[in-house]
């Protein structure tokens, strides 16, 4: 009787696991994203606004540097050179993090002129897309 019960717990978790998700209907997450957008215009708008302008540096940038400058001149095949890669993208965000942390918590202007605290925070988004890519197996494909 104990093996009949736990066999019975043991499916049940499994139905469990099997559950799906309400956000992963992509019609209840259009319809939070529409509830969104209509809540909070200027914020939504602003958040698209930026990706475009993000995806656009990007461009920009991938075209001045190439792949190789994320890839560290690998092929990103090994679980080594994606890591090294990786780490190549912690050192870059790590050092805009700590510009960011000097400057705010410093409560510091920029010193270069150029190169507001937003751009900081910019960049740390960038890199870490350009990381989830890598990480995806996508870089330079």
């Amino acid at each position: 009787s104990n093996k009949v019960e736990e066999s019975m717990n043991i499916k049940e978790r499994e139905l469990e696991m099997q559950t799906v998700d309400p956000m992963d209907d992509p019609e209840r997450k259009l319809s939070v994203v529409k509830q969104m957008e209509q809540e909070w215009p200027e914020m939504t708008s602003e958040f698209k606004k930026l990706q475009r302008e993000q995806y656009i540096l990007f461009c920009n940038k991938q075209h001045d540097y190439g792949p190789g400058n994320i890839s560290v001149g690998t092929q990103l095949q090994t679980p080594e050179e994606i890591k090294l890669s990786l780490t190549g993208l912690w050192f870059r965000m790590n050092d805009k993090l700590q510009r960011v942390k000097t400057l705010l918590l410093g409560d510091k202007q920029s010193a270069v002129k150029d190169e507001p605290l937003e751009d900081a925070y910019l960049d740390v988004s960038n890199y870490g897309i350009m990381a989830t890519i890598v990480g995806r197996g996508k870089w330079g494909k």
